[in-house]
């Protein structure tokens, strides 16, 4: 029997055996089983209490009026603004200052790029004294390709993107990184939010498809998947709760998922809710030629890895008794979640020739209509979350009832109107976002307001954060100046510690090699093997890729100094940056460490700070008897760790 790599979550076999044991069936014949199991298991037996139909998330937006200038507030022009004052006059506070320019540029720049400004870019907006300084460079970083690049990275820590299945032999998806470069393509091109979710749960079946919504199905095959499971039938549930899990968390925000086994503990969503919804994913093949990789030949040439459906013939869909595909219950048909008006729905007739049923439109349909009262607000708490670090709500994927409550809920529901009257358009919402005070204050604390709101709830301040793993290996190649930016295509192979590679089971399977150009590309274009990340992302809090993860979680700890400061990529980079002061105009160490300090802070360094590098030089080339060009490339190094390098304020 083969070992395999356990992905992040636990096997559903484990959840079943552990449903069994809690729910006292041990020793319980099939008959009897299906006797407890069957009370409510399509609906029969639940029902849905006022107070949770009343749940802030399940009710229809309502208008929302923006709240007037009061006596005491700052008066900002933004209507954020307005809402956020209210919220804070109410408890006696004021929010922050602005910020200097120097503050605001790099923030904007690591929120809408993942990359710093040059020293240069930085000094000229400081210089820049025009009032529309701000709104241009805003527009400038929007218009950039590197946004895509940073926002498509958001999206596919969502879609648990990864280029392999998982498990002992992990082995690869073929093509992909189109479905990477179509998310890349979409957040450039600022295609409408709407659009954007029909095309990835349905764009084998739109009526104006082209070879990016065929792409964009590839959505369907990006989760685990093991290629030699004990169950075929039960790994067949576990591929389609997959699929249930990430689209009720990434479009809806919430965890359908917990109602597969039994009726939600704690939402109104029942077992048959659940499997009403899978049963709009039941068609497709989840199986082909022995693996996971349905390829769609596309319009103009080249191969995708997308979604296909076994027929015009729809497949039964029943309940399944404690989750057990051996147990069925009752059957259903596709329909939506009966706490927001949902009930089976009609799926039309399909057309001649047709090769899918056409459920997923409806599907996709449903998600993005206006009686959905969810999409819009899940995913403008998503925007507000990446740029200050936290959403209104604070449990992104989940707005069920043990979810975070909003802290802004008027706010919320007034920017989810604005983006769906803006055309579902993303641009104009970091416009909106970014050009209001709130995103513009200083990030000093203050003692009185933090007394009064230690957590920052009322957003009296801009909450400092560290740089994503991809941005701190990034900047540094940046810095450097061997950052590739060409986009598209193929992940690339860096490289990996022989005794990393020692940890798979066949040291090295699966990874190939790159040109020394495309290891210096952007971190997103790595390829992402499940049971082989890099160990610069790793260590700093890459996503987890086995499931949707909708926070970055932030940690310090000993491997991140380790790799920082002994690390071999850490330390070849210093080389290189070594390279470049040397190439670079100016004689003696006082330049070289001017030019290296502001090229990591992006600000003119002190007297003192250049004078703590020229000593440093000195005393390793005296004390350890360093030549002068292994001294630089230790300043570098030291340099290259400083905090200020990967903390944005």
């Amino acid at each position: 029997m083969r070992t395999k790599h356990v992905p992040g979550s636990m096997r559903r076999g484990a959840y079943l055996f552990l449903a069994v044991l809690l729910y006292g069936c041990v020793g319980l014949g099939e008959s009897e089983v299906r006797a407890q199991a069957s009370v409510g298991a399509g609906g029969r037996g639940f029902s849905i209490s006022d107070k949770a139909r009343a749940h802030w998330a399940f009710s229809p937006m309502q208008a929302r009026t923006v709240p007037g200038a009061e006596a005491g507030g700052k008066g900002g022009s933004s209507p954020i603004d307005a809402f956020v004052d209210e919220k804070l006059r109410a408890r006696g506070l004021e929010r922050n200052g602005e910020a200097s320019r120097r503050v605001l540029i790099r923030r904007a720049y690591y929120d809408l790029t993942g990359l710093p400004p040059t020293p240069e870019e930085v000094a000229a907006f400081e210089r820049d004294l025009s009032p529309r300084a701000w709104e241009n460079l805003v527009d400038r970083l929007l218009d950039s390709p590197r946004y895509g690049e940073k926002w498509g990275r958001h999206w596919l820590d969502l879609v648990r993107f990864a280029e392999s299945n998982s498990y002992e032999r992990d082995g690869a998806k073929p093509h992909t990184w189109r479905y990477r470069d179509y998310v890349i393509e979409s957040f450039n091109a600022d295609k409408p939010y709407d659009r954007f979710v029909r095309e990835q749960l349905a764009g084998d079946e739109l009526k104006d498809r082209d070879a990016a919504a065929l792409v964009a199905t590839g959505f369907y095959r990006l989760g685990i998947w093991d290629d030699e499971p004990a169950d075929r039938e039960l790994a067949k549930f576990d591929s389609l709760d997959d699929l249930v899990t990430t689209t009720g968390q990434v479009f809806l925000g919430l965890t359908v998922d917990c109602a597969r086994c039994h009726h939600h503990k704690i939402d109104p969503i029942s077992q048959g809710d659940y499997y009403r919804l899978l049963s709009f994913f039941q068609n497709i093949n989840p199986y082909k030629n022995g693996g996971m990789t349905d390829e769609l030949e596309l319009p103009g040439g080249g191969k995708a890895l997308g979604v296909s459906e076994s027929g015009v013939v729809p497949p039964e869909t029943f309940v399944l008794l404690r989750g057990n595909p051996g147990l069925k219950g009752d059957r259903v048909e596709p329909g939506f979640l009966q706490v927001l008006g949902g009930t089976n729905v009609t799926i039309s007739g399909v057309e001649p020739g047709a090769k899918t049923l056409g459920r997923r439109t409806v599907l996709a349909d449903w998600v993005v209509s206006e009686q959905n009262p969810l999409t819009a607000r899940v995913f403008v708490n998503r925007l507000w979350q990446y740029h200050f670090g936290r959403g209104i709500v604070r449990s992104p994927n989940n707005f069920g009832l043990q979810g975070d409550m909003p802290t802004h809920a008027e706010l919320l529901d007034w920017l989810a109107a604005e983006l769906v009257r803006g055309g579902w358009r993303m641009k104009p919402m970091h416009r909106l976002i970014m050009n209001s005070a709130v995103y513009q204050m200083a990030s000093s604390s203050n003692e009185r307001m933090a007394k009064v709101d230690p957590g920052n709830d009322l957003l009296w301040r801009f909450e400092p954060r560290r740089l994503e793993a991809e941005e701190i290996r990034d900047s540094i190649l940046a810095i450097n100046g061997t950052l590739n930016l060409r986009m598209g295509g193929p992940g690339v192979y860096v490289d990996i510690p022989k005794e990393v590679m020692a940890g798979q089971s066949v040291p090295g399977q699966g990874w190939g090699t790159s040109t020394e150009a495309e290891k210096a590309r952007r971190s997103v274009y790595i390829f992402v093997k499940r049971s082989l990340l890099t160990p610069i992302l790793e260590s700093f809090d890459l996503a987890e890729t086995d499931r949707s993860a909708p926070v970055r979680f932030v940690t310090v700890q000993p491997t991140q100094a380790l790799g920082m400061l002994n690390g071999a990529f850490l330390n070849r980079q210093a080389v290189l940056f070594a390279d470049r002061l040397t190439r670079e105009p100016g004689v003696g160490h006082e330049a070289k460490v001017r030019r290296a300090l502001q090229l990591v802070t992006g600000r003119e360094p002190s007297t003192v700070e250049v004078q703590r590098g020229v000593d440093l030089i000195t005393a390793l080339r005296t004390r350890d008897g360093m030549g002068d060009r292994a001294a630089l490339e230790a300043l570098c190094l030291m340099i290259l760790n400083l905090n200020e390098m990967i903390y944005v304020d």
